[in-house]
């Protein structure tokens, strides 16, 4: 409440929280917190969804308490985006290195430009992200509520720069990117970010370990700074070989599986191993288009993938598939061993192998 006192009187208020999938944020506290404070004059609520399915109404009184679920409107990323800009094509050659030529758009949901608003409060978590180094801040208006292409893109931005260079760092390529948009395409807007650092304590409990509450690049730099303290495990010398576990209830797919690759791979020594017991794996993508293409090109590493984006229409018109099968590659570094179950749409030897992972049997190895 000291905050929003100190932001002063605002007449029409936009709160734009996470979605259900960053439930453990505090956003949803937070959000019926400004509620409560603003009253009728919190006028509308748009979860951040990117591309992601709408929240059920079960999932929104679970996440957001008594929040009145009348305020809540859906993004519609096919048909609600505005571009407010373009980054040039030079500054994304800069950001990556030479390595790509393309304008990227700036877009949001058009309730941001034409509502009316003299206060957007964006609430979320700062945390470790494979494609952006450090999660939430401008990512959470510019892909949250932004369009397909500017979230393919910016995706495929990481992935050329590579996942091991960005994960948990504040300055990244990709957030070059927000932020050139940021100053150049949306100064306009009234946007004050509330950005929260959550993590497990030594009880194993989750804890929220700040609040940091401002309407620039400081207040996340901030942020960004405590969650590195808060939400990286670091280890004495790289590991020789991992195990990760899958739940069944949640894992079906590489497109989802691949995460025990992003979340170990700075962890594991070159010629290390990673293998990952997968009991439910029955597809490569959850998607039929991102399936096949997976299929097709396989996880061989960002020179192979590189080139085949160059050569081939349909990865260049699905860059963030691209951007998967780079960041599901351990570039040679070290070996990837899936191990699916044996019931007959498990994913067989032959598919794994396929794709560029090595296979082995789940009952032999627990």
């Amino acid at each position: 409440n000291e905050a929003f006192g100190k932001l002063g009187e605002r007449q029409k208020i936009l709160v734009v929280p996470p979605d259900y999938t960053r439930m453990p944020s505090r956003a949803g506290e937070l959000t019926e917190m400004a509620w409560e404070y603003y009253g009728k004059k919190l006028t509308d609520i748009l979860p951040a969804l990117g591309t992601h399915t709408p929240m059920t109404a079960p999932q929104i009184s679970h996440m957001f308490g008594r929040t009145p679920q009348s305020l809540f409107r859906e993004h519609d990323w096919r048909n609600d985006v505005v571009t407010l800009g373009e980054v040039p094509e030079s500054y994304i050659n800069e950001v990556s290195e030479g390595k790509l030529n393309f304008t990227w758009p700036a877009q949001v949901n058009r309730l941001l430009v034409e509502g009316g608003f003299d206060l957007i409060l964006s609430i979320g978590q700062v945390v470790p992200h494979e494609v952006v180094g450090m999660a939430n801040y401008n990512k959470n208006i510019l892909v949250g509520t932004g369009g397909s292409e500017g979230i393919n893109k910016s995706h495929y931005i990481g992935a050329v720069y590579g996942m091991e260079r960005m994960m948990g760092r504040a300055d990244t390529p990709v957030r070059r990117v927000f932020n050139y948009a940021t100053d150049h395409f949306a100064a306009q807007l009234p946007i004050v970010y509330v950005l929260t650092v959550v993590g497990v304590n030594s009880c194993g409990e989750q804890q929220t370990y700040g609040l940091f509450v401002g309407d620039d690049l400081e207040v996340f730099d901030s942020a960004a700074r405590l969650s590195l303290e808060v939400n990286f495990v670091m280890v004495e010398k790289p590991l020789q070989k991992v195990v990760v576990w899958l739940d069944p209830t949640e894992f079906k797919s590489t497109w989802l599986g691949n995460k025990s690759i992003y979340r170990t791979r700075m962890a594991i020594a070159d010629g290390g191993e990673l293998i990952v017991l997968a009991p439910a794996l029955k597809e490569f993508g959850e998607d039929r288009t991102i399936d096949r293409l997976i299929r097709k090109y396989g996880y061989f590493g960002t020179p192979h993938t590189l080139r085949a984006v160059e050569e081939n229409a349909e990865l260049q018109e699905n860059l963030g598939a691209a951007a998967h099968l780079i960041h599901g590659s351990s570039e040679g570094r070290f070996s990837v061993t899936y191990c699916p179950g044996k019931e007959h749409e498990n994913l067989s030897q032959e598919e794994i192998e396929s794709v560029g992972f090595q296979w082995d049997d789940i009952d032999k190895v627990m």
